[in-house]
């Protein structure tokens, strides 16, 4: 499988476009302006402690103070002078459990957090005390000198060849390691390449610590363009296409230092066509945003994100099929698995969500499409969790939430309909009109009004509810204009009175 990734730079804004086989896969956007704050680490202050959620409210320099669960506050290889009382060997849970937030942190104190999770909304970043640096293979986790290996490398022998390898390699003292998926296969070189790499953002962190003051940002996480190079470069077949010289020079020199030694098929795109247009991607990326998603069968695919969750329908459509309805409705589902993991990771949905699958009777069926499902969101790099489907055809997963949805990042909540997604129609407003015109009447005791509302719903009231006003002006002796005007939001009545 060819995989290729486009990064532009324009006007301040990053964005990457990963293609599998000319196909967008995954598409990000990072923009100058914005505070990206994951991975980062801090030197904060504790500014309250609340025991009613169990979490402090931590003073980080920016914006929005962080938040601190007890259950992310444990032992920390940085702390400064936090009462945690962990033994060595304990279990992390059942501790966290049975600590109380006021027992860890006072309010003043100072503390090491990591940023685990980007503010979303009005919520603040989540922090944590459990430190992790990534590098290429491997994730450095000071404080603990364990061994692991990513779930994703699911052969035997592989994991006991890789913790092999990582046992007789030199380690610094006090910090274990994770091996990411890309480690699967890798050599002990390739591991210790990446361990002196760590070492060193590690000591240069413990520097920053006893230079700056409270609060400070002790460590930033590489920007997008070289976390892209770093997690998704695979030597057999990824070429990376960058259209801008400036970052095209710095991902090289990133190159040249992260992977020496190395082959890169990077390059530079000088052609006058825009990248993503030459590549055909633009449309796919404005589809992106879209509620419906098209089946190439002819079914579709409906996705709404909503404040707690996602919900996600799945339907035949125009699709119907050659045998029966069964077999339509299995076909159509079976396609829609793959298309829902592949927009997900395109559109970067975290949190709940919710698949209504199309009902299917066949119980052999019903199996095939669970494997699917799990076998489709295995690619994805983000945490996903799924639990059997229901009697209904409903699939419900968790998937890892890091940063608001890409549709957030992008767009704003409509100032008009205020994300309902609907206003009234003319009809309801030119009726709800008549119902204000009456209040106000009664609440003054001048005879003449104004009434000011939207074209469409003026147009409804002079044409369709002019018999309805006049009964007002009859019933009441007072004489009641109507005015167009077309800045008026749709739900917006003005009503002045005339002395």
């Amino acid at each position: 499988m060819k995989q290729e990734i486009l990064l532009t730079l324009d006007t301040n804004e990053k964005q990457v476009a990963i293609l599998q086989d000319g196909r967008l896969d995954e598409f990000y956007i990072e923009r100058g302006s914005e505070n990206r704050m994951f991975g980062n680490i801090y030197r904060g202050i504790a500014r309250s402690v609340v025991p009613g959620i169990g979490a402090s409210f931590v003073d980080l320099g920016t914006k929005k103070d962080g938040f601190l669960y007890v259950m992310d506050a444990l032992k920390s290889p940085l702390d400064m002078d936090a009462e945690y009382g962990e033994t060595p060997g304990s279990s992390r849970e059942p501790e966290s459990r049975s600590r109380r937030i006021e027992d860890v942190l006072k309010v003043g104190q100072e503390i090491i957090v990591q940023v685990v999770k980007e503010a979303i909304r009005n919520k603040g970043p989540r922090l944590t005390t459990h430190f992790s640096i990534p590098a290429r293979y491997l994730v450095m986790m000071p404080g603990t000198e364990k061994i692991g290996v990513s779930r994703r490398i699911e052969d035997r022998l592989e994991r006991d060849r890789i913790r092999k390898i990582l046992s007789e390699i030199e380690r610094p003292k006090g910090t274990g390691f994770i091996v990411r998926t890309a480690g699967e296969g890798k050599m002990a070189k390739d591991f210790q390449r990446d361990i002196r790499y760590l070492a060193q953002v590690w000591e240069r962190i413990q520097r920053e610590i006893q230079n700056k003051k409270a609060p400070a940002l002790i460590h930033r996480e590489a920007d997008l363009a070289e976390r892209v190079v770093r997690d998704y470069l695979t030597e057999e077949n990824t070429s990376i296409v960058v259209n801008h010289p400036e970052l095209y020079h710095r991902l090289r020199r990133f190159c040249q230092v992260y992977l020496p030694g190395q082959k890169v098929d990077l390059q530079h795109y000088r052609d006058r066509v825009p990248l993503f247009e030459k590549y055909n991607i633009e449309k796919e990326i404005e589809r992106t945003f879209q509620k419906t998603v098209s089946l190439k069968s002819g079914g579709h695919v409906v996705i709404e994100q909503t404040e707690g969750l996602v919900a996600i329908d799945v339907n035949t459509g125009k699709f119907t099929g050659r045998r029966n309805l069964e077999e339509t409705v299995y076909q159509t589902n079976i396609e829609a698995a793959w298309e829902i993991a592949r927009q997900m990771r395109l559109r970067d949905i975290g949190g709940i969500i919710i698949i209504d699958f199309i009902d299917m009777e066949n119980p052999r069926h019903r199996r095939e499409l669970f494997r699917t499902v799990k076998e489709a969101v295995k690619k994805d790099r983000a945490k996903t969790n799924i639990v059997q489907m229901s009697e209904l055809g409903l699939v419900e997963m968790t998937r890892q939430r890091i940063r608001p949805s890409l549709e957030s990042a992008v767009y704003d909540t409509c100032p008009y309909c205020e994300g309902k997604g609907i206003v009234k129609s003319p009809t309801t407003m030119a009726i709800q009109t008549i119902r204000e015109i009456r209040k106000a009447i009664g609440t003054s005791r001048a005879k003449i009004l104004n009434v000011y509302v939207n074209p469409r719903v003026a147009d409804r009231l002079m044409h369709h509810e002019k018999k309805g006003i006049q009964n007002i002006e009859h019933n009441t002796h007072s004489k009641i204009h109507v005015f167009t005007e077309p800045s008026l939001h749709t739900e917006d009545v003005n009503i002045t009175f005339v002395k």
